[in-house]
């Protein structure tokens, strides 16, 4: 099937109330990264993990650094900063990470130089570059297609172990980067999603009002209801099947309504149509 084909029978999307989306100043779209563009198979994650630990074993071993709690530091890491930063709203810099890492395993990290712990960081940081995620079907497609209409494509992603710089890499190397023009990276902002000043920064630098936005995510809490809260649109995209890359579940005890509901990405070409008033592609 082609893209053509898919966009014409991409008319599945569930409006708030059911209701056709009132026309509206629509200036730009942005999406979530993990879950709604790219994601990671239980193969992939599995894969990154390897080579992650891999690296971090090479990198300590040759300085006579233990190693043998590696796996279980790396798992004690993801648990702590969860703990500590995550659940808070807050992100937190992959050097603190591998800082976390190395009192899992013992090791002062004060006592070791910049150039070992920079070594550490890469090792740590960067395995999602040589084990590509795979993309979400239609994401290029719908990419090109918004910036086709004469719209703006943002994106914001919390990080977690992929930085901002790896991410770009990552994206470069997916296709994907070319069609997004402005990229805001938790890990850079220093707080994630859902809280409005990582919103705030990616419509300053979309240079549009927050009322001309549509926000497309696959966590109602941190994307749908971080981008209502902002004055935006939020759009909840259920993906059939998920990977590894889903945010825990947060107690928020909230009413969120999504402003529309998706299954494909290909439904936010036809969900856009309708909100800025163009007629929608006929089904095949």
């Amino acid at each position: 099937m082609s893209a053509g084909e898919d966009l014409g029978r991409a008319r599945s999307f569930i409006s708030r109330s059911d209701t056709v989306p009132r026309r509206m100043t629509l200036k730009a779209v942005a999406f979530d990264l993990w879950e709604t563009l790219i994601t990671n198979s239980p193969e992939v994650s599995h894969r990154q993990k390897e080579l992650r630990n891999a690296r971090l074993a090479d990198v300590l071993r040759a300085r006579g650094l233990p190693t043998d709690a590696l796996e279980h530091a790396n798992h004690a890491t993801w648990l702590r900063c969860q703990e500590l930063y995550w659940s808070e709203d807050r992100d937190v810099p992959c050097r603190r990470q591998v800082e976390h890492l190395l009192e899992a395993l013992d090791v002062d990290h004060a006592s070791l130089d910049e150039e070992l712990l920079a070594q550490l960081e890469h090792a740590y940081a960067t395995a999602a570059i040589d084990v590509l995620p795979e993309l979400i079907p239609g994401a290029g497609e719908v990419l090109r297609e918004v910036k086709s209409r004469g719209l703006r494509v943002g994106l914001i992603s919390n990080t977690g172990r992929t930085p901002g710089y790896a991410l770009r890499e990552i994206l470069e190397r997916l296709g994907l980067a070319q069609s997004i023009d402005v990229m805001v990276f938790s890990n850079e902002h220093g707080v994630c999603k859902p809280q409005p000043s990582i919103f705030e920064e990616l419509r300053r630098g979309l240079d549009v009002d927050a009322g001309e936005m549509l926000f497309v995510g696959d966590n109602v809490y941190v994307d749908v209801h971080g981008a209502q809260r902002c004055g935006m649109r939020g759009v909840h995209f259920q993906s059939e099947s998920r990977g590894t890359a889903v945010a825990p579940d947060v107690d928020h005890g909230l009413e969120i309504v999504p402003d529309a509901v998706v299954t494909s990405l290909f439904d936010i070409v036809s969900f856009v149509d309708r909100c800025i008033g163009l007629a929608i592609l006929p089904s095949r």
